[in-house]
């Protein structure tokens, strides 16, 4: 069975950095594309970005472009988000999701974690 875990949410100042990481168990890592998404409080959730199989394909949300920047590790089974220069609409629970299929970017995503929580406050 596939399991998803993220960790490294928190609460951080505007302007500031947070690394969210997704550690994957079960399946194949190095054969999935991963993604990130979020939930903004009152909102649907969101694509953030994604990366292919191999790491050598990116994808990302124009309102993220130039802040945020996935990548892997598959000898790890990670994949991280590095969040820069936060503002407080990036206030969310960010989810890490997976995808079997060898398509990028992906349609749809097969297995998600639980999601870690991200707030941005003075």
């Amino acid at each position: 069975q596939v399991q998803l875990v993220e960790t490294g949410g928190g609460l951080v100042q505007p302007g500031g950095s947070l690394r969210l990481s997704c550690a994957v168990s079960g399946g194949t890592f190095s054969s999935f594309t991963m993604g990130w998404f979020r939930r903004a409080p009152g909102k649907e959730r969101e694509f953030v970005a994604a990366i292919s199989w191999s790491g050598r394909s990116t994808d990302y949300a124009d309102s993220v472009k130039g802040r945020f920047t996935i990548s892997r590790d598959n000898a790890k089974n990670t994949v991280w988000l590095q969040i820069n220069s936060l503002e407080p609409e990036d206030t969310a629970v960010y989810y890490c999701a997976a995808d079997d299929k060898q398509h990028f970017p992906p349609s749809l995503y097969d297995y998600w974690g639980q999601g870690t929580q991200v707030t941005v406050s003075v």
